[in-house]
């Protein structure tokens, strides 16, 4: 039997352990009750995914600062040359 929106909530909720409280200035409260109700999913569901994208973007961002030393050693100067190359 399918999930409901409702029951997608609980189900979440039910594997997940941990809790953090940020505080949100109104305009950006404003804009997740916006695209939360645009999406039709709960503003949790949103920063969820948003927190997931930026620690992916911050994780790249270290690898890239690790592996530059070693890309500007064998001469390359720009992501772009890097994505020609490999690409």
């Amino acid at each position: 039997m399918p999930l409901l929106p409702g029951d997608l909530a609980s189900h979440t909720l039910s594997y997940m352990k941990d809790a953090v409280t940020i505080r949100l200035d109104r305009d950006l409260a404003r804009q997740l009750a916006q695209m939360s109700r645009r999406l039709g999913r709960t503003r949790s569901a949103v920063v969820r995914d948003a927190l997931r994208r930026q620690l992916a973007l911050l994780q790249f961002e270290e690898l890239r600062q690790r592996v530059a030393p070693f890309a500007e050693a064998a001469g390359y100067l720009s992501d772009e040359e890097i994505f020609r190359d490999v690409s």
